[in-house]
């Protein structure tokens, strides 16, 4: 089904300092200068995915989730394939996802465990589910799966230069034949990851992060 945009979607008010009203995308062939942004940096050195279980209302509102839409989908895409979709869940919709995904894990042995992780889906007001699709030809599909995680990676962000928090996450039901089908996943599809969007009722506390210096080498041939 194809999304009309200023349809009823039933979308939450999102955040009074939301900027998505100022974004502008360039139009095709207009320059795009490459200008240093301090203020990104110091975004991109504190940017912290906020617990799914900690997003409530609002989320995004309608304009806002094209601008998130809009922004997720200029990453690297060798060969201009776009070998992704997106699938939205707000409101009632993600209600009748979230009981078809319960009574398929009152199935399973582990039934109690599956249905306890589906509060990470069930509590965000927002969630985008990012579709990887491998376009036949002569890019590797390794590529294009990156390219649907580099996708998922925007959204993050985009969502929390808005001002709302964000998770991006797949758990079982982006693996599960059965939740697969019922999300509507056909051959040579796969789910790159459910992103979580809604405005975080607590702050998130720095985690552990790598030691880039010991992951680090200088090719010496």
């Amino acid at each position: 089904m194809t999304l009309e945009w200023g349809m009823d979607r039933n979308f939450d008010n999102g955040p009074p300092e939301s900027t998505a009203s100022d974004t502008k995308a360039p139009g095709f062939g207009e320059a795009v200068p490459i200008v240093a942004s301090q203020q990104t940096l110091g975004f991109m050195a504190r940017r912290r995915s906020a617990s799914a279980l900690s997003l409530g209302a609002p989320g995004p509102t309608d304009d806002e989730v094209r601008a998130l839409l809009t922004i997720a989908a200029r990453v690297p895409d060798h060969g201009k394939l776009a070998p992704w979709r997106f699938i939205l869940f707000n409101g009632e919709s993600k209600a009748r996802f979230v009981a078809r995904l319960e009574a398929i894990a009152a199935g399973r042995v582990d039934g109690g465990k599956l249905h306890a992780k589906l509060a990470k889906l069930r509590t965000p007001p927002l969630t985008i589910s990012v579709i990887s699709r491998h376009v036949e030809g002569e890019i590797p599909e390794w590529e294009q799966r990156l390219s649907a995680g580099a996708v998922c990676m925007n959204l993050v962000t985009a969502a929390q230069t808005m001002g709302f928090g964000a998770n991006w996450i797949t758990d079982w039901y982006a693996y599960d034949a059965d939740a697969l089908a019922l999300l509507g996943v056909t051959d040579g599809e796969r789910v790159a990851g459910y992103v979580h969007v809604g405005t975080a009722t607590e702050a998130p506390l720095e985690r552990v992060r790598p030691d880039v210096a010991a992951l680090t080498s200088f090719w010496d041939g």
